[in-house]
């Protein structure tokens, strides 16, 4: 567990977790890594979301539409002077960063659970 600290259930329970439909990916002059995303989350609108998978993404308007779970409520910060208000959620490929999909369609705004 990259010696990460246990969490209680009640922790846990604070991370929304909801799908987004990206919108529109570009990436961010000046910043090799980064990637800026709108992504659609239903009723909560549309969010920007700043994230560091620009090596991986060789062909970023490519991800537009492409449905990806995001935390909904984290603290915005701001990156390379672009404001983050959530992050995706990725896996750990053996090259990189995968991002996540649904395994059928569903409404931007659903709750992972």
């Amino acid at each position: 567990m990259e010696n990460k600290e246990i969490i209680n259930y009640q922790d846990f329970e604070k991370v929304e977790i909801r799908i987004g439909r990206v919108v529109s990916a570009e990436r961010v002059p000046e910043a090799d890594k980064l990637l800026k995303l709108i992504v659609d989350v239903g009723e909560l609108g549309e969010r920007q979301i700043m994230a560091g998978i620009a090596e991986f993404v060789p062909e970023p308007a490519a991800l537009a539409g492409k449905l990806i779970p995001i935390v909904a409520n984290l603290e915005p910060r701001r990156l390379r002077g672009y404001e983050s208000q959530g992050m995706i959620l990725a896996a750990s490929g053996e090259g990189g960063p995968v991002l996540l999909h649904p395994a059928i369609d569903v409404s931007p705004g659903s709750v992972v659970k």
